[in-house]
């Protein structure tokens, strides 16, 4: 049963935006000037200074509220479970950067140490990520390939083959976190709002196909050299299938058990997550276990099965970045710095609402500069976060970074003391590991025909997305995915869905009259909404769809009224008598001929509709007319223009408007623009937009309003022989 409605009603006058002006003073505020905005940005007093430094170290804000016997039990748990996948994760991931495993361990580490103080998120676990891990690995190869040599780089002689690829990775890492930094301080963090949820599911789609390949090597147990650039997953695969009698069946039976019973057990993790306490580390336990099997049985040798190998002991000095690395991969360092923001942004943003407190981006973006330069520095790789990894450290009890803390001691330890151990573990494990984690970026494939049905705009961006960073590369992909979402944001400003309102009977309400069985439209009114701001690009399209909606080209009208008008004065001219006094009274409301044929005189100047205006009569155009003379008839006689969801006009815009209202009002129809936002009437003020013929007298500020002012004027005066009665109104 429907519920009741409750009633309201509103007694005022009717109000043009002149009339609301008057009776309704406005305040004028004074706007600060850009000096005066610069001057208070370098204003420094101490409530600004402690508000740089809590902005600056967010962790003095949840320190200060930290309740150490609630949380501290549940950060703990948190930080063992998340720090277990995140050694994994390192040394897989570190498959995917083209780097010997045990570098992952250091991305698990250092990155996490600042952000500790300089994070916004409590929740999401810093360390490496597959898709930047790749990003970073397509530039390794292409300056260190496998086979071989390596870029004319200085910085390479007297370095090993991995010594170079840490190098390169490193260095790319330095300057993706300078750009992040820079971003930072500059305060572009809404740089992130242009990749779309919709861009980033196509991108990290295309990323695991890459992913998917390029571990298929490991899992194959295949010597595949690593390719990059446009087409590279189609080279790779080629060299796979060219070599595929040659897979080592050890480590293709060890990757296929390894992947069945992880994906079990992690459906398991979902299906039970409210009762599990901590998801059951299923990767820990099979790396384990493939490590103890691999020793006991000797794989390397008995197997030729490839393993981890020597684990680097401890951490190495800090080494600088190498500057003819930085100035080769500048190009592609700048789109990993925007991929591994706007993942781990996105991420945080989701843990944010979740548990009720705020992220800042420009923050953000300080904290993962500043992470990455460090890391760099001590021959860590990109640093982001990855979904799977935090949600462990979330789901298993996570309150703050001292999870994340723990994480990363965590990976300190083993590095130090326990990498030894990891010294059998086979390749083809890891990329079984990697492989079975990369379920939930291929699963969404699913979006496309959801996408399809709902937006096919959104469909063409995700497709287009997905195929040109399959294709082409990650880096160009996403130039590719940015334009396509670009077009398809100009492809709704500029091709709008404009619409014909129509009044719903007994209300003040109006709405597309195509989409409502019982609406009420007033004879000789029409009003048109415009949904999108006008700018240059959709003028034209604007003009062309009103044209279509009242159902007259108002120029061509003009200028056929022109021509009758001379035909007209040849006519009084001759004085032909198939022009009779009655049909002439129709034409011309007035009775003197005198004036009538003084008239007569100047209409062969008229070519411009701004000559009527000096007549003394004035035209029904709507009476009969002599069989040699034909206008388009006028069915209208007003037109309100919807400007409610009008955001911005342009000059260009502007210039068109004013054109399209005057040819309007020259066929003798009365133009309304409702609902303009404030400050474009202020453009319009400022840009000299109002003349003789459009006045400020034609805006209101509702549409009731400009109808009600419709009805009572032609009801009272009846201009034109137009009468408006029974409005249902």
């Amino acid at each position: 049963m429907a519920a009741m409605r409750k009633q309201y009603e509103v007694t005022r006058p009717v109000y043009s935006e002149d009339s609301f002006a008057e009776q309704h003073k406005k305040i004028y505020r004074k706007h600060k000037t850009i000096l005066n905005h610069v001057k208070d940005y370098l204003t420094c007093d101490s409530k600004r200074a402690k508000n740089a430094v809590l902005s600056l170290l967010p962790i003095i804000s949840w320190m200060r509220i930290y309740r150490v016997r609630e949380w501290l039990l549940g950060d703990v748990v948190s930080g063992v479970s998340t720090g277990l996948v995140a050694i994994m994760q390192g040394l897989a991931f570190a498959l995917l950067a083209s780097l010997p495993p045990s570098y992952g361990l250091y991305t698990a580490f250092f990155p996490v140490l600042i952000y500790f103080f300089l994070g916004t998120s409590r929740h999401i676990s810093v360390g490496s990520f597959p898709v930047l891990s790749l990003m970073v690995g397509a530039v390794v190869t292409r300056l260190v390939p496998e086979v071989g040599p390596p870029a004319n780089i200085t910085d390479f002689e007297g370095l090993t083959q991995d010594q170079q690829r840490v190098l390169v990775a490193s260095s790319v890492t330095f300057l993706m976190g300078i750009f992040q930094l820079t971003m930072g301080i500059l305060q572009v963090g809404f740089i992130v709002v242009y990749l779309s949820d919709t861009l980033v599911s196509g991108f990290t789609t295309a990323a695991a196909i890459h992913i998917l390949v390029s571990q298929l090597k490991f899992v194959l147990g295949l010597n595949v050299p690593g390719i990059s650039g446009p087409l590279s997953a189609i080279y790779t695969l080629e060299e796979i299938f060219v070599q595929i009698t040659s897979t080592n069946i050890c480590d293709l039976v060890m990757s296929i058990l390894i992947m069945v019973v992880v994906f079990i057990v992690k459906e398991l993790n979902d299906l039970y997550k409210a009762k599990l306490a901590v998801p059951i580390p299923i990767e820990v336990i099979m790396t384990v276990i493939a490590c103890g099997v691999s020793y006991g049985f000797n794989f390397e040798t008995r197997y030729d099965v490839d393993v981890v190998g020597k684990m680097v002991s401890g951490y190495e000095s800090p080494i600088p970045p190498s500057i003819q690395v930085l100035q080769e991969s500048a190009v592609e360092a700048f789109p990993i710095a925007i991929v591994g923001f706007a993942v781990a942004f996105s991420v945080a943003k989701v843990y944010s609402i979740k548990h009720d407190y705020t992220i800042d981006g420009n923050q953000e973006l300080i904290a993962f500069g500043v992470s990455n330069i460090f890391g760099a520095s001590f021959r860590s790789f990109a640093a982001s976060t990855a979904l799977s990894r935090s949600a462990v450290q979330e789901s298993s009890g996570g309150k703050t970074q001292i999870a994340g803390l723990i994480s990363a001691l965590m990976a300190m330890i083993v590095t130090v003391a326990l990498g030894f151990l990891l010294e059998p573990l086979p390749r083809s494990v890891l990329g079984a590991l990697v492989i079975v984690n990369l379920k939930g970026m291929l699963m969404q494939f699913r979006e496309i025909p959801y996408l399809w049905r709902k937006d096919k705009l959104e469909c063409v961006v995700w497709v287009g997305t997905c195929l040109g960073a399959t294709l082409l590369g990650l880096d160009i992909g996403l130039g590719v995915g940015l334009g396509v979402e670009l077009l398809t944001v100009v492809f709704r400003t500029q091709f709008p869905r404009c619409s014909i309102l129509a009044n719903i009977p007994g209300t003040d309400l109006y709405r597309d009259r195509k989409d409502y069985l019982h609406t009420f439209e007033t004879q000789g009114v029409k009003i048109f909404r415009i949904p999108a701001p006008i700018f240059f690009a959709n003028t034209e399209f604007f003009r062309d769809k009103l044209v279509e909606a009242v159902g007259f080209n108002p120029l061509r009208v003009l200028r056929k009224r022109n021509k009758a008008l001379r035909k007209i004065k040849k006519l009084l001219m001759k004085r032909d008598h198939g022009i009779t006094e009655t049909c002439l009274m129709d034409l011309f409301h007035t009775s003197l001929h005198d004036e009538v044929m003084k008239a007569c005189v100047d209409l062969q100047a008229l070519d411009l509709p701004t000559d009527l205006k000096n007549l003394p009569f004035q035209m029904n155009w709507n009476a009969e007319l002599p069989d040699n003379i034909s206008v388009p008839r006028v069915d209208l006689h007003s037109l309100i223009l919807d400007f409610s969801a009008v955001s911005f006009l342009d000059i260009s815009a502007m210039k068109g408007l004013k054109t399209m209202l005057k040819e309007f009002i020259r066929v003798d129809v009365d133009v309304y623009i409702v609902s303009c936002d404030a400050y474009i009437l202020e453009k319009l003020n400022s840009y000299m937009f109002f003349d003789d013929e459009i006045l400020t007298s034609m805006f209101f500020p509702t549409l009731h309003d400009a109808m009600l002012n419709v009805f009572e004027k032609y009801n009272e005066n009846r201009i034109r022989g137009w009468v408006v009665k029974d409005t249902k109104l």
